[in-house]
């Protein structure tokens, strides 16, 4: 499935600025999840496994997509929740209501617990649980999710200068630097604090035209500011594209500024792929409105 690139003229920034719209393939699986899924899905199929199991956070876009997935494909969906005290919240949780009535169970878990989602010892005893289980890693990264997200750029798109990404586990822009051209430069906005992701993104990428631009990460991960959500809101009232304020709409907060300070010039082609997360605003604008400050003025998606 390909998605076409879209024209922005934001506050007059660029002529040259586009984004690939990711986030429309489809309602609940959307964006880069929609590609990281594709091939795991496909092997859980060779294996004839009858259960996804993954992990994730309370407001997941992996963990909804993945409760999507097995229900289009009618496979049981196990999301392992970081916090024991979420298992009394479903309802009061947009995400996780979705994924339950998609058919997803939960195993809610500590986070001292959580934090050993990738050892051995956890993997086995919920391999024993579930015995004919799937395992997907949080975030869905893995060698076939970086195998997905190879898909993203086209031929076409060999036009642009620069590629910009959102990056959150490191998978899609590991994809999308394999498949670029060597000449040119994929630009990846992290939304944790720190570069400890760039250890992870060099275990997968083929190539080093890259380059993390940290600055962007509004204090770290889940983190939002008043300025943030007005800038949402400018940008949507202004190009009728909706962005999520946990990784797209830092990413192009991120850029607007870089082309203010002059790090682009006027002739460099700027591409910008969306990688979907919309669903998460609905917790978000839930969070701000329980504080009495400014919400997204975009939800139902």
């Amino acid at each position: 499935m390909n998605t076409q690139n879209q024209k922005i003229n934001f506050k007059n920034i660029s002529n040259n600025l586009f984004i690939k719209r990711e986030d429309l393939i489809h309602p609940l699986i959307s964006g880069n999840k929609y590609r990281k899924l594709k091939y795991n899905l496909q092997e859980a199929q060779i294996q004839k496994n009858d259960t996804l199991i993954t992990f994730g956070g309370a407001f997941s876009n992996h963990i909804l997509a993945v409760a999507a997935l097995g229900f289009e494909n009618n496979l049981k969906t196990v999301g392992i929740i970081r916090g024991e005290e979420l298992s009394s919240k479903i309802n009061e949780n947009p995400t996780l209501k979705k994924a339950s009535l998609l058919g997803m169970h939960f195993e809610f878990v500590s986070r001292e617990m959580y934090r050993d989602k990738s050892s051995s010892d956890f993997l086995i005893s919920w391999n024993e649980k579930y015995q004919n289980a799937y395992f997907i890693p949080e975030g869905g990264t893995n060698e076939l999710a970086v195998k997905g997200c190879e898909e993203i750029l086209l031929e076409s798109d060999a036009i642009f200068d620069y590629i910009c990404c959102c990056v959150g586990t490191g998978g899609t822009i590991s994809g999308i630097i394999n498949s670029s051209k060597t000449n040119q430069k994929i630009l990846g906005f992290p939304a944790l604090k720190g570069d400890f992701i760039s250890k992870d993104i060099s275990n997968f990428a083929k190539q080093s035209n890259w380059d993390l631009k940290t600055d962007y990460h509004f204090g770290g991960y889940g983190k939002i500011s008043c300025e943030l959500i007005r800038f949402l809101n400018d940008f949507y009232l202004e190009t009728s594209i909706p962005l999520d304020p946990i990784y797209t709409g830092k990413m192009v907060f991120g850029i607007v500024d870089l082309y203010q300070k002059n790090f682009f010039s006027e002739k460099d082609k700027v591409l910008i792929i969306h990688t979907g997360g919309l669903q998460g605003i609905a917790g978000i604008n839930q969070k701000l409105a329980k504080k009495n400050k400014e919400i997204l003025k975009y939800e139902n998606f």
